[in-house]
């Protein structure tokens, strides 16, 4: 039995409660590949037809960016938008992307900024040629700097924070924080929060998250080397899914919680398998970012001011409001 600890409220991070207002883990969608979303589809709005251009650093088979990618088809029916995914994990890829959008003189460009500085100069480029960009999902204490728009994602390192200090009211001791993408700074920030806020000891590993079953044997054997680990805390869903597993191969009586859900992930809070998980509203972010280019360009509208980032999370997702959401996780929208 885990004993019951209190830990220190952080500041003007509750909204109400278990949601909080502050990522990224995980993503779909091939390498380099570019798709246009309902181009036949007028969609609602009768002002004129706008190409938004949306560039991720998603890696192949993270059900997390399925979701972004439908708040944004969503988005662009309703707005009358050509929307043109295309996604890399590399981020000189990313970039030579963003650049491929300049070229083709889109209307606006949504973009995540996990490794800021490849970001830097594309972005300079098409603030040059008069396009708007907006930032989501990674790159919030970036955005600004890097001279976007608009930015629509959690606070990581406040949504790490968060984290901690729910482990340390439920008992834990020593949480093991695993990191997928080495150097992508919304995932290095949650842990980096989490350690800030969590009362116990605090391990940081890195996996491959394209392989999992590398992630799988990497878990195992860190779990059964050191069995004061008492927290797995992985940053995406299908991650936590596989901790689970290790959990199990390595014969531990530890914990998995974590950031991000998918329909399986729902799953496993349901059943208990997966103590707690934190939304930050995939769907939400991709809607806002298309959506905040049509209202920029049909009406000069930005939100946050163009000085304050918009918080989709942190949400607390736990085993007595988890059935709230589940219906939504089945419908692939949360």
């Amino acid at each position: 039995m885990r004993r019951h600890h209190r830990a220190a409220a952080l500041t003007a991070t509750v909204l109400a409660g278990t949601l909080f207002a502050a990522g990224c883990s995980s993503g779909s969608g091939g390498k380099k590949a570019e798709e246009s979303a309902n181009d036949a589809s007028a969609g609602k709005a009768d002002t004129p037809r706008m190409t938004v251009a949306m560039v991720t650093h998603a890696s192949p088979g993270d059900t997390f960016w399925d979701l972004i990618r439908k708040g944004a088809q969503a988005a662009a029916a309703k707005d009358n938008i050509k929307l043109v995914h295309s996604s890399d994990p590399n981020a000189g890829n990313q970039a030579n992307l963003v650049q491929n959008a300049i070229d083709q003189k889109v209307d606006g460009i949504a973009l995540t900024a996990a490794k800021p500085e490849a970001m830097k100069d594309v972005v300079a480029k098409a603030t040059a040629a008069g396009i708007p960009v907006v930032g989501f999902n990674s790159g919030v204490d970036d955005w600004k700097s890097l001279g976007m728009l608009e930015y629509f994602g959690q606070d990581e390192n406040i949504a790490g924070q968060a984290f901690g200090e729910r482990l340390g009211q439920l008992g834990a001791q020593h949480a093991l924080c695993v990191i997928q993408e080495q150097g992508q700074v919304a995932l290095e920030a949650r842990c980096a929060g989490l350690k800030k806020g969590f009362s116990g000891k605090t391990d940081i590993l890195y996996v491959n998250g394209t392989d999992m079953p590398s992630v799988k044997s990497t878990i195992t054997a860190k779990l059964k080397q050191d069995s004061s680990i008492d927290q797995v805390v992985t940053l995406g869903a299908p991650i936590a899914l596989t901790a689970v597993q290790s959990l199990s191969d390595a014969g531990t009586k530890a914990k998995v919680a974590t950031f991000d859900l998918n329909e399986s992930l729902v799953k496993a809070v349901q059943d208990g398998t997966v103590e707690f998980a934190v939304d930050q509203q995939p769907y939400l972010q991709g809607y806002l970012a298309v959506d905040a280019l049509w209202l920029y360009k049909t009406n000069g509208n930005f939100s946050g001011g163009g000085t304050a980032p918009v918080l989709t999370g942190p949400a607390f997702i736990t085993k007595d409001n988890v059935d709230s959401v589940a219906g939504f996780a089945a419908n692939g929208t949360r």
